[in-house]
């Protein structure tokens, strides 16, 4: 259990720090997630041995468990704001459960303020903290001023927590993205645990089992992990999709950028921003990546629309009967008179008429664009296949101006 906690603990207190820049911005979600994280975390290592070791033999006793039940409950009114934040403001009688979120949200704030007064009043006067205990609650369970203590915590801590679970439960069901409706279900559960605990730990706290303390804080500590645990995997769940999401888009970035590098060097009137190394656009912070992979596309294909110069009239149908036996045939069939047209505009050659267009694709966005490139990219061609493809569909005449041409294109692009 020790490990469990130590793991717990540490997993919540990176994703504390990793949200942390949300409280510069002004996404009111974001923040009472951070605040959620943070609070959670605070418990947590209010529960590890040594920590609590520490703070129970400091001059106040017991301060572990005024500090557990303190933060937990900040924890639970961080999380009826991220309730209340997701929601945003009610548009209609249609929404009226937005409404009575942020009502329980506005009620759950002002009985916060008067349990906390409450806790630290009866924690310092009516609590026996004669000396440090194994477990706070199994120590004060039979006396009347531990008993008001923890009912009061585990009243407050079981109402917020059943409306968290309630609502979270709710927009669970409704959301869309499969993504938001699974980490919704897990801090659902994870309120829920909390909800039947508080009630069972009530019971216990007015009338003792015969259990030994070292079990009932073994109970404790399982429960707070599992929550812990569950609540931390349930926000982090679109956050890693997020993050997967990132990473795809920076390497296909990375894969396409020797063909935008080809191209735009030739076609430099195309590009918004001139094509530098892979280190250096690796490093590029600005645009976002979604930004520049979408712009990406509209550049590749601006220059290969513009590469239907410098292809012959039978180049495309030559490349996909030569890729016909390829695992790939439409992407092949792309990489070939791709890399035949590029041939022949680096020798010069251009077409009086441009040839046809490639076929056409289903792509409706960016992304499936970005795939289809990925795919036409990875498809290898050697210098023997171009030589096949200009062997059988011929090649355009040299261009006699291409010094002229070259200019112009240059003007065009400082204009």
């Amino acid at each position: 259990m020790t490990f469990m906690l130590w793991a717990v603990a540490l997993g919540m207190t990176i994703t504390a720090v990793w949200r942390f820049p949300a409280l510069r911005s002004g996404n009111t979600m974001q923040r009472a997630l951070w605040a959620c994280s943070a609070a959670f975390a605070a418990t947590v290592w209010c529960r590890v041995p040594q920590v609590k070791h520490a703070l129970d033999n400091s001059p106040v006793t017991d301060l572990s468990a005024l500090l557990k039940y303190v933060t937990s409950l900040v924890a639970i009114l961080a999380a009826l704001r991220y309730i209340t934040a997701a929601y945003g403001e009610p548009s209609g009688d249609s929404d009226r459960h937005v409404a009575v979120s942020r009502r329980i949200s506005h009620v759950a704030h002002t009985c916060a303020l008067v349990a906390l007064v409450a806790l630290v009043a009866l924690f310092f006067t009516a609590v026996d903290r004669s000396h440090p205990s194994i477990d706070f609650a199994d120590a004060q369970a039979g006396s009347l001023g531990g008993s008001l203590f923890l009912t009061i915590q585990y009243t407050y801590l079981g109402v917020a927590a059943g409306t968290c679970c309630y609502q979270w439960a709710r927009a669970s069901r409704r959301a869309e993205k499969r993504v938001l409706k699974v980490g919704l279900a897990l801090m659902a559960t994870a309120m829920a645990i909390y909800t039947v605990y508080p009630v069972l730990r009530t019971v216990t706290t007015w009338f003792p089992p015969d259990v030994s303390a070292v079990t009932m804080r073994t109970v404790a500590d399982s429960v707070s992990v599992t929550v812990a645990f569950l609540w931390a995997a349930g926000a982090a769940v679109p956050s890693t999709i997020a993050i997967s999401t990132r990473w795809t888009t920076w390497r296909t970035l990375r894969k396409l950028h020797p063909l935008w590098s080809e191209l735009m060097s030739v076609f430099p009137h195309h590009a918004l921003q001139q094509p530098g190394s892979k280190v250096i656009e690796s490093l590029r912070c600005v645009p976002s990546l979604d930004v520049r992979l979408d712009r990406r596309t509209q550049e590749i294909a601006d220059g290969v629309e513009q590469l239907r110069h410098h292809a012959s009239p039978e180049l495309l149908s030559v490349a996909e009967d030569l890729a016909e036996s390829h695992e790939d045939p439409g992407a092949a069939a792309e990489a070939y008179w791709i890399r035949a047209a590029q041939q022949s505009e680096r020798s010069g050659r251009r077409s009086a008429v441009p040839s046809r267009k490639l076929r056409e694709k289903p792509l409706t966005s960016y992304v499936s664009e970005a795939n289809w490139l990925m795919r036409v990219v990875s498809v290898p061609v050697s210098e023997d296949v171009v030589r096949m493809l200009h062997e059988r569909a011929g090649e355009p005449p040299i261009d006699a101006e291409p010094a002229l041409r070259v200019a112009a294109g240059a003007a065009t692009f400082q204009r």
